[in-house]
């Protein structure tokens, strides 16, 4: 979560250039899908854990 972050700082400075971005973009995006992957995992395992999901509470 941290490099994200650091990722969209430097995308939103704006004063890198563009083939720099592409690849700070491109980070980010496994980034994110990394991130999406945990999460999804966390949320079957609390479903799991406690038989519903966590929005059914």
């Amino acid at each position: 979560m941290t490099r994200l972050g650091q990722i969209v700082s430097e995308l939103e400075k704006g004063d890198i250039p563009l083939e720099k971005a592409v690849e700070l973009y491109g980070e980010g995006v496994k980034l994110s899908a990394e991130c999406r992957k945990q999460l999804d995992s966390a949320q079957i395992k609390i479903t799991e854990d406690d038989g519903k999901a966590p929005s059914e509470e």
